[in-house]
């Protein structure tokens, strides 16, 4: 009592809960990431802290923290099925399964045994089965910047995902109907039978109906946005309906729209929203209804539970990982990366575990070990990935090397070279300041490509009459800065096509002429009037890189470009795309007589013989375009990864890195290393960005 009166000069408003909430949304995860610990580790202790049973200021009870946390729940559910690579499901589909069934059945079992053996009853031991059957990828940015997404432990763990998702979200319905004292051989075909034509509606419907609206609206990113969220929670709606719980609905509406979606700008703002507001809300809202003494009790007198159900989970999922080992014929470094992702308990295991509790299936002890449950291995799962993941590097196949392509752009450019267009470099101009140095890198790209440039400039208007004076003003500034660009092209010796358009948007603007002029490669600036922060994943930029047909450089060039010497490129893994990156600053550099550094981190774990293997191939890479060109490789073991990029490109002129497209993880926002790395950078920068097909 005495704490919650220390507030008591703050107004019972949702107001306030909604300010406190966004409050430590911002500030707590990343002290806790700083910490090497996941950010959602800092949003429960904020709800304990501030709930009940700490300072008081947070009540699980509100109806505002009813709604927030139901609308985190279902977001979080959402997003888990929106995430799903369904493409890579397809190419392993029957492995998928596989793993996907030993992982849900052996948990299944251990988790039903602990149940039985603590005491429970048939109904809650299986529902604890059924927590212990599913999974999240949380460490699935790790491999992803190992560039592993694409090899086949990878592709199983994630197509497991749905298997394991659906299966427990089911095993769920059908515990909470018993429990409800509504079960019967009846009302478990009925609700079966509901379910399938729901989950066919949904998964059918949805996805029909996705495609044929954003088909008809694909310029309207704003009404995708709101179709998007009517979806999720009409399907949440639907599944309250037939007496399922909302979660399995927001499931499944993530699963639907996932293919209507894509990988499209929309996709990328469904996310961040929930990444950033409503995800947090309902983490911190678990934290809510954690008793302390009560937990404190449970790790202490009863501490055997928490153990029983961590050591099952880790030993029951180990079991299911050798399996698919002994059928598919695995190697024991594999085998430890598929058990090793498959570990982190949060997204489906919390929302369901909250379920349960809600209803009076699971007591506070099990609920607690829940908890303890998710700390452990959403800690112990990435951990395990970054010791395992680096093993594979020596397993996958290289990609082949082409040194003889006249394009560096494109995979299949070799094939198609008779009927390619001539290369094309459209850049985009808007700021005198900035103008000369991006046509200057244009005409050197085009000139190493035998190809030419067009110098866009575009004048906004969203009105129909074509005489209002700020119009005119616009379209003579504009030529102003076409001529100058044609001057830069002479001085290059390179064609140069001056062009001016009217549109209502810059970005479509930008990308429509881009591909009218069949152009290889769009060159842009940023405004060194806005933020970092805008600058790079600003509504301009991020419109050209997710709407672009062809690759985009983001430039900011604090120099002109013949005068570049030290050139130190970011090389996350030997890939396509990354070797065409390399080829554009082995370009420069051929023009320039300049160095090229590659530098690629590895974590921590990183034996010896990896790193010299790492060498190996990236020098092979290096050389295949030409010996003449003066090369180094720096590979790094460390975990430490912006600080370790700043040092070392200390003293190059210009620093080459691949945009990253920002991914969320158990619901919670990874940090971007880009950011990071372009807020202290001191030099020249190219940022590429690559369409998604």
């Amino acid at each position: 009592m005495p704490t919650m009166q220390l507030f008591n000069w703050l107004p019972d408003s949702p107001i306030v809960t909604f300010t406190i909430l966004l409050l430590v949304s911002l500030t707590l995860p990343p002290w806790f990431e700083r910490l090497r610990l996941p950010g959602l580790v800092g949003l429960l202790l904020a709800g304990v802290v501030l709930g009940e049973h700490g300072l008081g200021l947070l009540n699980s009870q509100s109806e505002t923290m009813k709604l927030l946390s139901d609308i985190g729940k279902i977001y979080l559910m959402f997003v888990a099925g929106l995430e799903i690579d369904l493409v890579q499901f397809q190419s392993k589909k029957n492995r998928s399964i596989g793993f996907g069934i030993s992982t849900f059945i052996f948990p299944m079992l251990a988790g039903i045994a602990i149940g039985l053996w603590f005491g429970m009853g048939w109904n809650a031991a299986i529902l604890i089965g059924s927590l212990l059957a599913s999974h999240t990828l949380l460490a699935y940015p790790i491999v992803q910047r190992l560039g592993l997404i694409d090899t086949e432990p990878i592709i199983i763990s994630v197509g497991a995902t749905i298997f394991t998702s659906i299966s427990a979200l089911l095993v769920l319905a059908i515990c909470v109907s018993v429990q409800a004292g509504e079960f019967s051989l009846f009302s478990l075909s009925w609700q079966l039978g509901s379910l399938a034509i729901y989950s066919a509606i949904v998964l059918f419907g949805f996805d029909w109906l996705g495609k044929a609206y954003f088909k008809r609206n694909g310029s309207e990113e704003g009404n995708q946005f709101l179709f998007v969220l009517l979806s999720v929670f009409l399907a949440s709606v639907g599944a309250q309906i037939i007496q399922i719980d909302q979660i399995v609905g927001a499931f499944l509406a993530g699963l639907a729209v996932n293919d209507a979606v894509g990988n499209s700008l929309v996709k990328e703002k469904v996310e961040f929203v929930g990444s950033v507001l409503f995800i947090p809300f309902f983490f911190i809202a678990m934290g809510l209804f954690l008793n302390v003494p009560v937990f404190i009790s449970t790790l202490t007198t009863n501490f055997t539970l928490p153990l029983a159900i961590v050591l099952g989970l880790i030993i029951s999922k180990f079991i299911a990982a050798w399996a698919v080992k002994l059928l598919y014929g695995y190697s024991l470094d594999e085998t430890l990366l598929i058990w090793s992702l498959s570990l982190p308990q949060v997204a489906t295991t919390l929302a369901a575990a909250l379920v349960g509790f809600n209803v009076g299936l699971l007591n506070e002890q099990v609920f607690n070990s829940i908890i303890v449950l998710m700390l452990a291995t959403s800690i112990l799962g990435p951990l395990l990935t970054q010791q395992y993941a680096p093993r594979l590097l020596t397993l996958k196949p290289k990609p082949p090397l082409n040194p003889n392509k006249a394009l560096i752009w494109w995979e299949n450019s070799q094939q198609q070279a008779e009927e390619a267009p001539p290369f094309t470099v459209v850049v985009p101009i808007s700021n005198p300041d900035t103008q000369r140095y991006l046509m200057e890198m244009a005409a050197l790209i085009a000139r190493h490509e035998n190809g030419s440039i067009v110098s866009l400039a575009i004048a906004t208007h969203a009105q129909v009459h074509m005489d209002e004076p700020e119009l005119q003003s616009t379209l003579r500034q504009s030529r102003v800065l076409l001529k100058r660009s044609v001057e830069v092209g002479k001085a290059f010796q390179i064609k140069t096509d001056p062009m001016l358009r009217i549109d209502s948007d810059v970005a479509t603007g930008i990308v429509r002429t881009a591909c009218e002029q069949e152009a290889s490669l769009i060159v842009m600036g940023w405004s060194e009037t806005s933020s970092l922060r805008a600058r790079l994943f600003g509504t301009l930029i991020d419109s050209v890189f997710w709407s672009s047909h062809c690759p985009v450089a983001v430039m900011r060039l604090l120099q002109e470009p013949v005068e570049i010497r030290q050139i130190l490129v970011l090389v996350k893994s030997i890939a396509p795309r990354t070797i065409r990156t390399i080829r554009f600053a082995q370009l420069l550099a051929y023009t320039n007589q300049a160095t090229v550094t590659l530098l690629q981190i590895c974590p921590a774990q990183t034996t010896s013989y990896q790193i010299n293997l790492i060498k190996r191939e990236l020098t092979e890479v290096l050389s295949a375009e030409s010996s003449a060109i003066k090369t180094n490789v720096i590979v790094k073991a460390t975990n430490d990864v912006v600080e370790t990029i700043l040092n070392q490109a200390k003293g190059f002129d210009l620093v080459v890195l691949r945009s990253q497209r920002r991914r969320t993880a158990g619901g919670l926002a990874v940090s971007s290393v880009t950011h990071e790395v372009m807020q202290n950078l001191e030099c020249s920068v190219v940022m590429f960005g690559e369409p998604q097909a």
